[in-house]
């Protein structure tokens, strides 16, 4: 049974990523340390609904499925706690058998202060994203080079890296003819915030350790994801992922259907023009499986970009508005301005097929799919704080 260490495994991708693997047959161990929780605590921010611990839900879920996920407890910025996930030091908090799983076979690394709002709230918040997402990186590189060069370790990146250059984005790497010369280089990158120059310093960690000690790989660059619901959290409603919908953690698809179910304007930032790629949590799994059912070879540093369509925010805006009338809800958008240093209208042109070659097959975002959505939300519209959805954060 191949064991699958998943880092950040409380949060809105670790979580569901654990039950998805957990689910078909692997031995799969979670790592975390609240930091999403605390952070939302600290920041007065509110999640849709109330999670058991992170113990208690894999609890439910050996109640429910008789899977076991091994749960530890710890800060990876501390490298002894990273080292002891794979030198048998490992102290579980939660486990079903207590034994030590070994070396695990793929690492998958969600273990990062994911908001680009709160990496820039001030310099204390900045210091809090560079360290935890460097030294977390780094300490995973190091125990993998000591312990377990032959694990293979998915890395979650994100689009952001690349920015909203004028030319096509290609999958991580591009081809450039200089003075008559050409060369193979990472594509290259301009991050508008923080968070996302973080996750520029980590693909640049790891491409250091895939060229001096043969690491092996994969990075996916992901676009924001919408959705609350999988395959594994419809056997218990307490094994929901968390939910945000505040303006520091939510992602906007979310925050748009929260926003539409309570009667607030939708929050467009400026003109709306600004264009992402998208994809549903349930692809999330999706990508992570068939990368780790191909792994990336030694001294690979393999890039895939992980999404399945784009949008604007004024697209994104105009569906939850025609979706939520239809519910009978009184959609309005709102232009504000815009707290965020960005082209509000521009090129954009993704190239993401890589993941469709290895057998992803994608879920789309239509009127039925945000119906479904709305319907969830609006069970816990009682819970829904207007006064965390907007807090303008500037840059």
């Amino acid at each position: 049974m191949s064991h699958i260490l998943i880092l950040g495994g409380d949060g809105y991708l670790g979580w569901p990523t654990a039950m998805y693997f957990s689910a078909r047959g692997y031995a799969v161990t979670v790592v975390d340390n609240y930091f999403r929780r605390n952070a939302c605590n600290e920041l007065d921010v509110g999640m849709l609904y109330p999670l058991p611990s992170l113990p208690e839900r894999a609890r439910i879920w050996h109640e429910k499925t008789g899977y076991e996920i091994k749960v530890v407890i710890g800060d990876l910025t501390d490298p002894e706690v990273m080292r002891g996930l794979f030198d048998g030091r490992v102290k579980y908090q939660w486990a079903v058998d207590p034994t030590f799983s070994g070396i695990p076979e793929t690492v998958v690394h969600y273990a990062e202060q994911p908001s680009a709002p709160y990496s820039l709230i001030d310099y204390r918040y900045a210091n809090i994203t560079v360290l935890n997402n460097l030294l977390v990186t780094n300490n995973l590189m190091f125990a993998v080079r000591d312990f377990a060069p032959e694990t293979h370790m998915i890395k979650l990146g994100t689009m952001g890296e690349y920015g909203t250059p004028n030319i096509d984005i290609e999958e991580g790497w591009i081809e450039i003819e200089h003075k008559g010369r050409k060369g193979t280089f990472l594509f290259p990158r301009q991050a508008s915030s923080l968070y996302h120059t973080t996750k520029i310093m980590d693909t640049d960690l790891f491409w250091f350790g895939v060229r001096m000690w043969n690491l092996k790989v994969t990075d996916l660059m992901q676009g924001p994801v919408y959705g609350l619901e999988t395959d594994e959290s419809a056997v218990d409603d307490r094994l929901k992922t968390l939910f945000n919908y505040d303006e520091v953690f939510g992602t906007i698809v979310n925050r748009f259907i929260v926003q539409a179910v309570v009667g607030y304007p939708l929050t467009v930032y400026g003109k709306g023009g600004q264009t992402r790629g998208y994809l549903n949590l349930k692809d999330t799994l999706q990508c992570v499986h068939m990368s780790e059912k191909t792994p990336a070879k030694a001294g690979e540093l393999r890039i895939f970009n992980q999404i399945m369509e784009t949008f604007s925010v004024n697209e994104l805006a105009e569906l939850t508005q025609r979706v939520g009338r239809k519910l009978g809800y009184d959609v309005t958008i709102k232009n504000i301005e815009n707290p965020r240093k960005e082209a509000e209208e521009h090129y954009y042109n993704p190239t993401y097929q890589g993941l469709i070659d290895l057998g992803v097959e994608p879920h789309y975002l239509t009127e039925e799919v945000m119906e479904s959505m709305f319907r969830v939300v609006a069970g816990y519209k009682d819970n829904i704080r207007q006064d965390v959805i907007f807090r303008g954060v500037r840059w």
